[in-house]
């Protein structure tokens, strides 16, 4: 009775298995037919419990031009408003790409002015004859050949070291 029992048993085992490799032969047989594609990765979403609806005042701001700023022509039609007075001023406010920029004097060994606020990486370099705007976060220079009305018409810029040397 134990070897007809072992013996269904086996029989039932077997007939199990047979149709189960059967299936997944058909299934390789399908997938294999099939024309290759390339796998592209997914970038991983971050998971939010809650969905925010967009908000375009928030997502679209534009900082206002300082009252009282001066404009700065550069090449290739660029342009950045500059408020305060370099010659004594510590922090001076640049306005550049519709956000203002508050940058703080750095000391230079040169007789260059230089404006620079290590967290937004702007960086504000003014020589006698022009002004160059640079960023750190992509190491390019925005903006060069700057100039305003006044240095065009052959003034040197308003800087602390110009404005030491008129006064010896």
């Amino acid at each position: 009775m134990k070897k007809l029992m072992i013996a269904a048993v086996i029989g039932a085992l077997s007939t199990t298995m047979l149709t189960v490799a059967t299936d997944a032969a058909a299934q390789t047989a399908t997938t294999t037919t099939k024309p290759a594609t390339k796998a592209v990765p997914k970038k991983p979403q971050p998971k939010r419990l809650i969905k925010r609806k967009p908000n375009p005042a928030k997502e679209a701001k534009v900082d206002p031009v300082p009252d009282g700023s001066i404009k700065w022509s550069c090449n290739e039609g660029l342009a950045f408003d500059l408020k305060g007075d370099m010659k004594r001023d510590q922090i001076v406010t640049v306005h550049w790409a519709n956000k203002n920029y508050n940058l703080p004097r750095e000391a230079t060994t040169t007789g260059a002015d230089r404006f620079h606020d290590a967290a937004t990486g702007m960086d504000l370099v003014v020589i006698p004859t022009k002004a160059m705007l640079f960023s750190d976060k992509d190491s390019s220079r925005l903006a060069d050949e700057c100039k305003t009305a006044e240095m065009q018409q052959g003034a040197p810029a308003p800087t602390q070291s110009n404005a030491i040397n008129k006064t010896n």
